[in-house]
This record gives structure tokens, C-alpha cells and sequence, in this order.
């Protein structure tokens, strides 16, 4: 059996793949690892989105924490950052999500965070996984009054609010926003959080019926939206995903506004003010090289990582940085919080709009986007990490990138959780990159299906 553990938790087609069986193992062993050096009894947050399989999950998941003898704290739907954050802000030893982000309503998952609210490193999910594969390891069976209990925390989204509110020192007054909370975990925080800021709120897919989170709505489908606040007038227009840790915007003409602009707009408003550590954001490889240009005429030093949260914040971690992100929206906030968070993301870009008094079309013409194709090819879940090894494809690489003489660039990864090779090529002229991205997705099926 291959690791469980991905990119980002555990993830798979609810009750094929990601069961109640497995469910109860991740919980029981989760619990025991994560809680390991306490002397007290642990307690472990539960949160979810609103997927269908999320209860059947939790009764799972919780059932497992309780049979170690630790605390299941119920949050109910939440989202992702709200975990991370609540678990430090009730001194919880750990914290849990199930969730499958962006993915499709059929798909979940659950990951963990440790007592600080961080992802955890590969060494303690492979602990986990090892107890779980083991069918020798003997867990703790507590009986009597030692085995857990479940408890619900009613606090939960009140308290998380308080929180995001707190991160800006305005309000939102005289700003129409509209917001598409994506039927998912932000359904209910976003548009109060925004009411309570005295905002003007405009709200569509808030309606969670299990089925419809990300069906064709959210930061990964935007048309809705760029449809929405054109209709509306809206000042600006919030996209979220399922588990809301990321967000991307759309300003008043309709235009998206991705990742990169957000950091952009955020990073430079923050070291005018003189509070941006090191002068620096954090980014990918995936960062749009008019990022690259933006940065360095504006004064703005960026460092780079390989693609995935994780490896933004072990930068920043290392390095004393503030904040950093993805293309995809997904920003960190080290100050205020320890992983991506849709909703405070959504704050710090709309206090800029606010305290700037200028139209996000204008904050965020400081970017000027190079055309990018991404193109996943589909392969061999064995072969997806064998693209590097494959001197055919090694070879395409050099030559696209030999045409583009630095002014385009070529990159190509494995998908964390799928049986795909994503293509990115980067240039000035879409029709021509967006046919060499064709080219050379026909060439990595052939070689690794």
C-alpha cells in the first residue's frame, strides 16, 4: 500500500477510498501521536465542510478519538483556518479537518494540525501511517471512565470571527462586496464577518445541500461571480473554496484578481507602511513572471519555493518572513494565522481598497499578467513522478525553453492527489504557448501512461 498521507491530509472518494474504517484508524492514531507527551486528557478539534460524507466521517473520526481516551471537540462547519486557529486559541492539543478543499462534493479528506495550529511535517504523518499499516501495533484501549468523550464547542464560529475582525483596525462601511461563498465551510462566516464590519453584502452559493460545494461556483469557477458583481455594481466580488483557505477576487469591471495580484497588492501596502519583515513575499514557482517584474520595480524582494503551502511557510518560518502564497489565493498571514485563510485574506485585500480609496482595478494594474496555459496530462498514478527521469521529455523541456530565450518558461509537476502531470508554459503569445502546451502534454501521455 502506497502513503496514505498527500499534499494536504489524507484524501479520497468518501466511503471507496477514504472509509469509516480508515476514518476511525486516522483518529485513533492521530490521537495517540499527536497526544503522546500530555499528562492530562487530550483534547482534539473536529471541523468539516458541508460534504454529504462529512457526518459519516466525523462519527468515524471522533469514535477513534475517544477510543484512545482523548477529548473530540465538535466545531461542526468551519473552515479550515478556523481549526488551525481555534486550536491554539483553546489550548487544544490538536486539531482536525475534514475536508476536500476544491475538490469535487464525492471526494474528502481529513489532515491534522498540531497543538500550534501547523500542518504536520512528513515525519509525524509517516508515525501515523505506520500505526495504521501495522496491523501488529497495539493501541491503548482505555476502558471505564477513561475513554473519551465527544463534546460540541457552540462558541466556535462566534469566536473565529471575533478574531478575523480583529486583524484590520477599520471598518468596511461605503464597500458593496459581492461574495460566493462556494456552498461550502464560509457560508456562514463570510457574509458575517462582512456584516459585522458594516459592509454592504451581496451573497450567492449559501446554500450547502452536501451535493453542490464547488459545483460550478467558488474560487475555482468564476464566471458566476464576474457575471454577478457586474450586475450587482459591486466594489469587489470574494471567491472561496469548499474549505475556504483560499480566495481569489474579481474587481468592479469583472476582472480576476488572482493570487499573485492579492500578494501584491498587500505586500506593497505593507512595506510603504514599513511592516513588511525583510521587505520580502514569499511565492512558488507557479508565481506569474510579471510578478517577477512587478517585484523589482517596486523595491519588493521575493523568495521562491516549490509548489504547495507547505513549502511557503517552512520559508517563511525559516527566514522571519510575513507573508507568502500561491497564484491560486491561498496567502498566509504569519502574523495572524498559520496556514491559508480565505475570509482574512479577503480583509487585509479589502482594508487596502478601503484606507487607499482606490478601485481594485487600479491597485491591481501593478501586476501585468504574462499569458499562462496549465494543461494536466493524464498518466499512470505509478509513472506521475517519473517525468524528471524521462529523457524525451527532458529534452522538449530544453527545447521549449531554448524558443522562449527568457522571455517564457516551462514547468511540469506531478498533482499531490490525482494521476496527472501538470503542464505550465508561460510566454507572450497565448496561441503559440498554449500549442506547445498541447505538444507536450501529448508527449508525457505517451511516455508515462
Amino acid at each position: 500500500m502506497g502513503r496514505l498521507f498527500g499534499t494536504d491530509g489524507v484524501r479520497g472518494v468518501a466511503n471507496v477510498e477514504l472509509t469509516a474504517e480508515l476514518a476511525y484508524k486516522l483518529g485513533q492514531a492521530g490521537a495517540y501521536i499527536l497526544t503522546a507527551e500530555t499528562k492530562h486528557t487530550a483534547k482534539i478539534l473536529v471541523g468539516m465542510d458541508t460534504r454529504k460524507s462529512g457526518d459519516m466521517l466525523e462519527a468515524a473520526l471522533v469514535a477513534g478519538i475517544c477510543s484512545v481516551g482523548a477529548e473530540a471537540i465538535c466545531l461542526g462547519i468551519i473552515p479550515t483556518p478556523a481549526v488551525a486557529y481555534l486550536t491554539r486559541f483553546y489550548n487544544a492539543d490538536a486539531g482536525v479537518v475534514i475536508s476536500a478543499s476544491h475538490n469535487p462534493f464525492e471526494f474528502n479528506g481529513i489532515k491534522f494540525f498540531d497543538s500550534k495550529g501547523y500542518k504536520l511535517p512528513d515525519a509525524i504523518e509517516d508515525k501515523i501511517e505506520e500505526i495504521i499499516l501495522d496491523s501488529s501495533f497495539e493501541l491503548p484501549k482505555p476502558s471505564g471512565k477513561h475513554i473519551g468523550i465527544k463534546s460540541i464547542k457552540e462558541s466556535a464560529l462566534d469566536d473565529y470571527i471575533s478574531f478575523l475582525k480583529s486583524t484590520i483596525d477599520c471598518d468596511l462601511s461605503d464597500l458593496k462586496i459581492a461574495v460566493d461563498c462556494a456552498n461550502g465551510a464560509a457560508y456562514q462566516i463570510a457574509p458575517m464577518t462582512l456584516f459585522d464590519l458594516k459592509a454592504d453584502v451581496s451573497v450567492i452559493n449559501n446554500e450547502p445541500d452536501g451535493v453542490n460545494i464547488n459545483d460550478n461556483c467558488g474560487s475555482t469557477h468564476l464566471h458566476n461571480l464576474q457575471k454577478f458583481v457586474k450586475e450587482c455594481g459591486t466594489d469587489v466580488g470574494l471567491a472561496f473554496d469548499g474549505d475556504a483557505d483560499r480566495m481569489l477576487a474579481i474587481d468592479e469591471n469583472g476582472n480576476i484578481v488572482d493570487g499573485d495580484k492579492i500578494m501584491a497588492i498587500i505586500g506593497l501596502d505593507l512595506k510603504k507602511r514599513g511592516v513588511l519583515a525583510k521587505e520580502t513575499v514569499v511565492v512558488t514557482v507557479m508565481s506569474n513572471l510579471g510578478f517577477d517584474i512587478m517585484a523589482r520595480k517596486q523595491g519588493l524582494q521575493i523568495k521562491k519555493t516549490k509548489v504547495g503551502d507547505r513549502y511557503v511557510l517552512e520559508e517563511m518560518l525559516q527566514n522571519g518572513y510575513i507573508l507568502g502564497g500561491e497564484q491560486s489565493g491561498h496567502v498566509i498571514f504569519l502574523e495572524h494565522n498559520t496556514t491559508g485563510d480565505g475570509v482574512l485574506t479577503a480583509l487585509q485585500l479589502l482594508k487596502v481598497i478601503k484606507t487607499s480609496g482606490k478601485k481594485l482595478s487600479e491597485l491591481a494594474s501593478v501586476v501585468q499578467i504574462l499569458p499562462q496555459v496549465l494543461k494536466n496530462a493524464k498518466v499512470s498514478n505509478e509513472n506521475k513522478n517519473n517525468y524528471l527521469e524521462d529523457e524525451v521529455i527532458a529534452e522538449k523541456c530544453r527545447e521549449l525553453e531554448d524558443e522562449f530565450n527568457g522571455e517564457g518558461r516551462v514547468l511540469i509537476r506531478p498533482s499531490g492527489t490525482e494521476p496527472l502531470v501538470r503542464v505550465m508554459i508561460e510566454g507572450k503569445d497565448l496561441e503559440y504557448i498554449t500549442a506547445r502546451a498541447v505538444e507536450l502534454v501529448k508527449i508525457i501521455e505517451e511516455r508515462l501512461a
